[in-house]
């Protein structure tokens, strides 16, 4: 689907196996601002779904976003995930069962590109046999040869080759639930529609 300018996509993707996310009257108002930044927004995402928010900048895609992993705690309404309640969850174990993709990227500077699609793998204490299988599946599915990229830093690879690897990191543990914040900004028409 072509964007205009000023207008941004974000998606919440789910595999087959994830579970379901329900977002029941989800308020977010700040101290001092005339108006919510989400207001009253419901919707429910089964297993399988892809949901695209699409709209102007600052029509709150990101904050509803921000509200599903808990980096931005809801005012009032409630998020749950197959039936749990994100409030009730330790934000960390959370996390760690979402993937995302950030507009910025988000990659670690000081860490290899490797390193970086590991970092959850190594937090859910999996094997270093199945990580380096893991990260040269992903590199290789989004057309970075692991021989050449997996030993590189983030500052030598191109804005589109960090938004490759972003994606990458965000399946590294296959989680059940995918969002995705302007996943595909920074690479080329060819490279977007073979990630999508």
């Amino acid at each position: 689907m072509p964007k205009s300018p000023d207008t941004a996509i974000t998606q919440i993707a789910r595999n087959n196996s994830g579970a379901r996310i329900e977002l029941d009257r989800v308020t977010k108002t700040y101290p001092n601002q005339p108006v919510s930044a989400v207001e009253n927004f419901s919707m429910v995402a089964e297993p399988g779904e892809l949901i695209m928010f699409v709209g102007p900048s600052g029509c709150g895609k990101t904050t509803t976003m921000k509200m599903i992993n808990r980096i931005i705690e809801p005012s009032s309404g409630s998020i749950s995930i197959d039936g749990r309640d994100v409030l009730s969850l330790n934000p960390n174990e959370l996390r760690r069962h979402i993937g995302y993709v950030i507009q910025q990227i988000g990659l670690f500077p000081h860490m290899t590109i490797a390193e970086n699609i590991a970092v959850v793998p190594q937090l859910l204490g999996w094997s270093k046999e199945k990580i380096r299988s893991r990260i040269d599946e992903l590199l290789t599915t989004v057309e970075l040869d692991p021989a050449a990229f997996a030993t590189r830093y983030p500052k030598q690879l191109s804005g589109g080759q960090q938004q490759r690897v972003g994606v990458a990191r965000a399946l590294a543990a296959d989680p059940p639930v995918m969002l995705m914040d302007e996943p595909f900004g920074a690479t080329d028409p060819i490279t977007r529609e073979k990630l999508q």
